[in-house]
């Protein structure tokens, strides 16, 4: 699962061209990373607390939402060390192991983040569509079961990047620009972190849109509180597609271009260009996050008013 090195642009051993990129790097990512790193701490450490509060409401709903902050948190913590790194001009001085972490929890993250939002997107719909059944991935002790798995799956499935030989860390100061030696495995192992990791999230989120729009379409004049709780529904879907087409599905698309296209030329600098953008688009999400949780949370909104009042 040798990603990394596709997603912090392609820094070659050949220097004839790619050079020219390493300037480009060291003024976006530190400025995009430091503002994330800001807006997500605070944002994110925010919705823990009310999450954690004894008063909040304990839903399903919620416990994804709490997993999804701790994995956003756990994130944007790494940022610091990021930005460092490119205004330093690229330059590692954290040593090896911290490099390995920060790789792998960029990972982690991101694909416990998809997860999440596809599992709360799947639990909204069925609140639409079916709102008089008991499924399990509604149930609070087995929302706590879907989160652990979670977890424990892509944990174990990110695990090769914290080996160096499987990494590819070819020189201990350029920690986030990797020199893998075979393409090939690198092209099988997107294929299936593509499909595995982003395909069938985004196609379950856009089922679930289509079917909670057909079922609100067909429902006539619904009682306040059932307007409500379809308010809510429609709420977290809407705002969990946009993130997936804002912040995933430019840099999964990119990220394959750039490895059918892994030649260092200077037709491929407007991809390299491109793909550092989407990367950050991507960690965009980790401050994104909370703006479902004031929309869609269980009594989130409410929350957040009262601690402004006092």
């Amino acid at each position: 699962m040798n990603i990394s090195k596709m997603v912090l642009g392609a820094n070659f051993t050949n220097n004839s061209f790619n050079c020219t990129i390493d300037g480009f790097k060291q003024v976006i990512y530190p400025i995009m990373y430091l503002l994330i790193f800001c807006l997500g701490a605070v944002g994110n450490s925010l919705s823990i607390y009310v999450f954690f509060q004894p008063s909040q409401r304990k839903t399903s709903v919620n416990i994804y939402m709490q997993n999804l902050a701790v994995s956003d948190l756990m994130f944007v913590s790494t940022l610091p060390f990021r930005a460092t790194y490119f205004l330093l001009g690229s330059r590692w001085v954290f040593g090896d192991v911290l490099c390995r972490i920060m790789t792998y929890i960029l990972y982690v993250n991101m694909y416990c983040s998809i997860y999440f939002l596809t599992v709360l997107s799947v639990v909204r719909f069925i609140a639409i569509v079916y709102p008089f059944k008991r499924w399990k991935v509604t149930n609070m002790k087995y929302a706590k079961i879907i989160c652990a798995a979670i977890w424990v799956f892509v944990l174990v499935a990110s695990s090769p990047l914290l080996c160096k030989e499987v990494a590819g860390y070819k020189y201990p100061d350029k920690c986030l620009d990797l020199h893998p030696s075979n393409t090939h495995r690198l092209l099988i192992m997107n294929s299936f972190v593509l499909l595995v990791g982003f395909i069938l999230p985004f196609c379950t989120i856009i089922v679930c849109y289509i079917f909670a729009i057909r079922a609100l379409l067909k429902s006539k004049n619904p009682q306040c509180k059932k307007a409500v709780c379809h308010k809510k529904a429609l709420s977290t879907i809407i705002i969990t597609l946009i993130l997936f087409l804002l912040c995933f599905l430019p840099y999964h698309i990119l990220r394959t271009v750039h490895l059918t296209r892994s030649g260092c030329s200077p037709a491929n600098l407007p991809l390299h260009k491109a793909l550092v953008v989407t990367l950050c688009l991507a960690a965009m999400n980790s401050c994104l996050d909370p703006i479902l949780y004031y929309f869609a949370a269980e009594n989130f909104k409410a929350r957040i008013r009262s601690l402004y009042r006092r």
